[in-house]
């Protein structure tokens, strides 16, 4: 029987059961510990980096600044460009994005995945992807954001529903937690080779505030998201 885009729309907008209570709290533990063990790390920081410059790109815009592009790199480092006033508060806010915007994304995932539409939040981050693609300028980036996109569309188009929603969970889950991990390695990175660039020290140079002190908000605040994360889904 052929698939019309009407049946993917409803698919789409239809809820799907929620997994049992194990499932979400195993789905917690892996995401956790792929956040932990550095082999895996070094790679899904790749997805984190991608949140990271999707928040600097989506507040530039929300700012008024002009987006001219985004390079995401192979040592998980990346670069957002915007244009516009080169202080205030549109450019305090967006280098500010950057860091909070993983723990964010899966606070707002879990907010999703709470109202037992699954299907529809694995379709909207490849509508996300989708359009952070189309402001990638380098060859690295456009791997990275088309290989996370072709993982999510083959669990959504080719896997059953308790696939999908145990999927949606460990990805939400390494997102929420995800975002505290690369505040820490800021800082060591600060302390070892100290670089006017990293998104603290841009911060302390709009703000005229300690850049350790910018780290410290970083961190409280995605500390913090991780932990009503936890509460919405585990405790409450």
């Amino acid at each position: 029987m052929e698939t019309t885009f009407g049946d993917v729309w409803q698919e789409v907008l239809t809820t799907q059961a929620e997994p049992e209570q194990w499932i979400v709290i195993a789905a917690a533990a892996l995401a956790l510990a792929a956040v932990l063990f550095n082999p895996v790390w070094r790679v899904g920081r790749n997805v984190v980096t991608i949140a990271h410059e999707g928040g600097h790109a989506l507040v530039a815009l929300l700012s008024g600044r002009q987006l001219t592009g985004i390079r995401l790199h192979s040592d998980t480092s990346g670069v957002t460009v915007s244009r516009g006033k080169p202080s205030g508060i549109g450019m305090i806010l967006t280098v500010f994005a950057g860091y909070v915007s993983s723990s964010i994304i899966g606070l707002l995932g879990i907010l999703v995945l709470m109202t037992d539409h699954i299907t529809a939040l694995l379709w909207l981050s490849l509508v996300v992807l989708a359009a952070m693609l189309l402001m990638i300028r380098n060859i690295y980036g456009v791997i990275s954001v088309v290989g996370t996109g072709a993982i999510v569309f083959a669990v959504s188009w080719f896997t059953p529903t308790e696939v999908q929603a145990a999927f949606a969970y460990l990805f939400i889950w390494f997102l929420l937690f995800a975002g505290v991990r690369p505040v820490f390695e800021l800082q060591r990175q600060r302390v070892r080779q100290p670089s006017p660039h990293s998104d603290a020290d841009q911060l302390a140079r709009l703000t005229g505030l300690p850049g350790t002190l910018w780290v410290m908000v970083f961190a409280l605040v995605n500390m913090a998201v991780a932990g009503l994360g936890v509460w919405l889904l585990l405790i409450a």
